[in-house]
Formats: C-alpha cells, structure tokens, sequence
C-alpha cells in the first residue's frame, strides 16, 4: 500500500550531496539544464553515486537524443514547507536559469497527515516563484494513501492537477504510476525505489519530460 511504501521518508532526512557537475555542463555547452527538486524520491534515498533520478533521467534523454543536464536537487524527509523555504537559495544558486523545473513533492505532507490546504499553498507557492522567473514546470504529482480518510483524500489528490492548471504547467499525474507496492523495485528496506524502481520511474515520465522541454521552445 502507498502509507507503507512512504513511511521512512518521513525519518529520511538526509539532505541530497547534489553534484554541480551537471549544472556546470550545461552552462558551459548551452544544453537543455533541468532542475529535479522534491524529497528522497529525487534525490535517490539509498542508492549509489550515479544510480538516483536525476543521472537515470539525464541518461534516459541522452538516449534519446536530448544532450540535457539533470541537477538533483531533493531533500531526502522533504515537506512541501522545506522545499517552499528552500527554493529561493537554491535557484539563486545555480549557475544558470533551469530550462525545465521538475516539482516532486508532497508525499511527506501526505504521511504526516498536514493539511492539503497547507499543502496546496505550498507546492502553489513553489510552481508560481519558478512562474514568475520564467521557467517552465512539470509537476510530477502524488496520490494518497487508500486507507485515508476519503475526504482527506479528495482534497489532497487534487492539489496537483489544480496547480498545474493554474500555472498552465505540464502535469505527471503519479510519479510513483508502476512501482508502488512492488517489492522487487524497492530497496532492502521494502520502501524506496532501487535502481531498477528508479529506472522504472524515468522510464514512465520520459515522455513527459520530453514533451515539457518540446513546450519551451
């Protein structure tokens, strides 16, 4: 079940060791930059130098042809809250302005039982400062737990698409859509994506990505 699957996000609070590599790349060859920010989910909880979301995604376009830099910027035990509180330091930053903003958070809030509208004015907060620096968002939603309260649920499952239409970003309904409650593509601990999870996650939001970079140009 998703409450399961999630729960040790919430004590995973070891902050991301992003690599400046990709962001220097790009500044320095002119390619596609993408800025992964979110929780453990983004910042690959667990998992070996090169093996996270943002080098499997920066690997799955350049075989597709799209040279882009994928800069990880999760926090692992992230809250809407943090990531709203360190948006601002983190864009400032970067060596350049992103050319695509994938927003990954949420869960944490979800677990933690936080009000969604507490959660919405957040993750809006969040959507519209990259808005208003002119950079483009996809909005990689998350769903809740079934075994919540159905109203609870309601309003929380909505805050994505809502955003994202307000913002008139592009939208990843569920960026866990094909892993959750899968244990062969979950960690030793039973819960976050492994290596082949990962894969699995960039491998569904592949051509969202793809149609988000077509959208800026």
């Amino acid at each position: 079940m998703l409450k399961f699957f999630l729960l040790p996000l919430l004590s995973a609070a070891i902050p991301a060791a992003a690599s400046a590599q990709p962001a220097a790349r790009a500044t320095a060859t002119g390619e596609p930059f993408i800025l992964a920010f979110g929780d453990s989910l983004t910042a690959g909880y667990g998992l070996g130098r090169g093996l996270g979301f943002a080098p499997q995604l920066e690997a799955a376009l350049r075989r597709h042809g799209i040279k882009a830099s994928v800069h990880d910027a999760g926090v692992s035990g992230d809250t809407s809250s943090g990531g709203r509180a360190r948006l601002g330091w983190t864009l400032d930053g970067l060596p350049r302005k992103p050319d695509l903003a994938i927003v990954e958070l949420g869960a944490n809030d979800m677990l933690r039982g936080v009000d969604p509208g507490v959660t919405e004015a957040n993750i809006d907060a969040i959507v519209g400062e990259l808005d208003k620096r002119g950079i483009p968002v996809l909005v990689a939603g998350m769903l809740s737990a079934p075994n919540l309260d159905p109203r609870y649920r309601s309003r929380f499952d909505r805050i994505f698409p809502t955003i994202a239409r307000k913002y008139d970003a592009t939208l990843y309904p569920f960026f866990l859509q094909g892993v959750v409650g899968n244990r062969a593509l979950a960690l030793p601990d039973g819960v976050h994506p492994n290596f082949e999870g990962i894969k699995r996650i960039v491998t569904g939001i592949l051509p969202t990505v793809q149609r988000a970079l077509a959208r800026r140009r």
